[in-house]
Parts: C-alpha cells; structure tokens; sequence
C-alpha cells in the first residue's frame, strides 16, 4: 500500500481531517453515507449543509461506495457519530487491511456497552490491530480548521511511531499536532466534555452569567478527571488540549453543538424539540447516559453528569436542577488534597 488515505464519515469534522491531508498533497477519499449529499459535494465542491463557503479540491475523492473508500489505503480515519460507528466499521473492516493504520476521530462513548471507541475498533478488527490503533481530540471545531484558522489537537496511541505518523500527516501551518500516550485520557476528555458543555449551554439559556459558566467548568474538569483517572488515564492530560483545552472551546463557542441544545433546553424546550431544532448528531445527550452507567458502575461522585441526565431524560426542569447543584452538602474544593492535608489544617 502507498499513502491512499480514507476518511469515513462526510461531517464537517471528517471533511475537515480529508481536507487536511488533501492540502498537503496526499491521496484522500471521503465516504459519505448518503448518496444524495456525495452528489451535492461533487456538483458544488463543497459540503453545504456542514461547511457551507469551504471549497473541496477535486483531487479529493468523495464516494458513496465503502469499499472504493477504504480498500488499498493505509490510513483509515473513523469520523462517523459513536452511535454508528461499530455499524459502519463492521461493514467496512472487510476492506480494511491488518496493515492499515486506523485513527478514531469521535467523541463518544458507545451506549449500550460503555466502550470508547478504540475499544470498538479493537474488539471489530482483532487483537492483531491494537498496536495500529490511534485517536485524534482536542479543541478543534471544523468550521474553523476548514478555514485555515491556527488550531492544535492531540493524537494518542500505545505505539509511539505511530502518534508520531499520524503527527506528520495532519501537522501543517494552521493545525498543530501534539502526541501523547494517554489514549484513555485523550478519549475521555473529547467525549465527557460535551456533558459539561449541555450545562453550560442550559446555563446560558436560562440567562445566567460568566460566574455561573466558570464554576460549570471547572467543577466539571473534576469530575471528568475523576472518572478518567479511575479508567486508568494520566491525570495531567485533563490538564491539556484534550482535555481543558476542549472543554473551553465547547462550553463557550458559537459553533458547539452541545452548547447550542443546552441554550434551547434552558429555553424551556423538551429534549425531542432540541433534536428537531439541531439536525445534526449531538454526542453529549448519548455521552450523558454512558458516562452516568460508567460513573455508577466505578462508584465515582459526577453531580453535573447527574443533573444533565436528569434534565434530558427524567423531565427535571434546568432551575431545579441548577438548585440542587448549589445546595450540595458542602465540600473541599479538591477532596483528594485535603483527605491528606485536613489533619493538619
């Protein structure tokens, strides 16, 4: 196999990475899932409904076709929603070469078996994969990357060599590539923020301040970093791109889905409006039900993650739930710290 590329998942955040590699001179097929939207991109030369005014070259290929997509290339990246993403992959593994690099470019977590998504691409593909195996996060909204706005990110694998492939492809003048062996931590960053932004977003749309939004925030990289370092990830790298870095940009940019359905449900909207309202995936509603099923199941405290589920799935109003955050028995701001600390307090 030569560089022949792949990007599965036509999105904005998919086009955008086969945007990256084409600009640099690489081979690249997009799949997208539905035929009507490959047509358009090829009539208009550009994606329209997720990146309208970004011009497509036509050295990048868009297809329809899984199996065009993805056979001969040496580097598949995975940028489909989590809800889809072992349906899609078992259809495409099929084509997929055991020397095919893969790269997971979702923030999500699967629902049903509380998996991240490397985890998905290990249990499809086989143990013989797990070295081959990487995923991309950070604070990297495609609306901005497409443009050639200046933005980092991180990739992690187990294998050194291959963050460190994956760094060279997308690295260019505007998209800055980091490398850390932290996949757990990286994964969970990108895929827990998106709660903390839907409360952000609830904050916003019930009309309160910045006050509100920081305490949001920062009560909620705790509790991301909580159940991260119980999952085995490195505390420092909730401290990084993919993890504070995210959690800014998604709980405070115009672009952020997650923020944008939190606005409507403090707006008095029920969840099935909101999903009406945004026709696009919005991975923090199914995220909230994971993380909660995770939280319980590891015995980890996630007041924020509580609240938000209750607000999406059991009919709680933002106010109460809002109420119930503020009148928590009180606390040590870092419990951990002062467990050891009090004593001598």
């Amino acid at each position: 196999m030569d560089n022949q590329f792949s990007v599965i998942g036509a999105g904005g955040w998919g086009t955008t990475l086969a945007l990256v590699m084409a600009r640099k001179g690489y081979r690249v097929k997009l799949w997208s899932r539905t035929e009507g939207q490959c047509r358009q991109m090829k009539e208009t030369g550009m994606n329209e409904k997720y990146l309208p005014g970004v011009f497509i070259p036509p050295e990048l290929k868009v297809t329809n076709d899984l199996q065009e997509a993805v056979e001969g290339s040496s580097l598949v990246v995975m940028a489909v929603p989590s809800h889809a993403f072992r349906t899609v992959l078992s259809e495409a593994k099929r084509y997929i070469s055991k020397e095919s690099i893969m790269v997971s470019a979702v923030k999500g977590i699967e629902t049903d078996t509380l998996s991240r998504m490397s985890d998905v691409l290990k249990e499809e593909l086989g143990p013989e994969h797990g070295s081959k195996i990487a995923v991309i996060s950070g604070p990297n909204h495609a609306e901005e990357i497409s443009r050639e706005i200046p933005s980092a990110t991180v990739v992690a694998s187990p294998k050194r060599t291959i963050a460190e492939f994956i760094q060279e492809v997308f690295m260019c003048p505007y998209f800055r590539v980091y490398t850390n062996p932290d996949m757990v931590g990286v994964e969970l960053g990108g895929a827990l923020k998106n709660i903390i932004a839907l409360a952000a977003g609830v904050s916003d749309g019930l009309g309160f301040g910045d006050n509100t939004k920081a305490a949001l925030m920062t009560r909620g990289l705790t509790e991301i970093s909580r159940l991260g370092i119980e999952l085995g990830a490195a505390p420092l790298t909730f401290a990084g791109l993919a993890g504070v870095g995210d959690l800014i940009v998604t709980c405070t940019s115009r672009h952020s889905r997650n923020r944008r359905a939190g606005m409507l449900l403090g707006e008095g909207n029920s969840l099935e409006q909101v999903m009406d309202q945004m026709q696009m995936a919005v991975e923090g509603v199914k995220t909230t039900r994971a993380a909660c099923s995770l939280a319980e199941k590891q015995g980890i405290e996630m007041p924020i993650t509580k609240q938000v589920f209750e607000v999406l799935f059991q009919g709680k109003s933002p106010h109460q739930g809002v109420s119930e955050l503020m009148l928590r028995g009180k606390k040590h701001e870092m419990e951990e710290i002062a467990d050891h600390m009090v004593a001598d307090w």
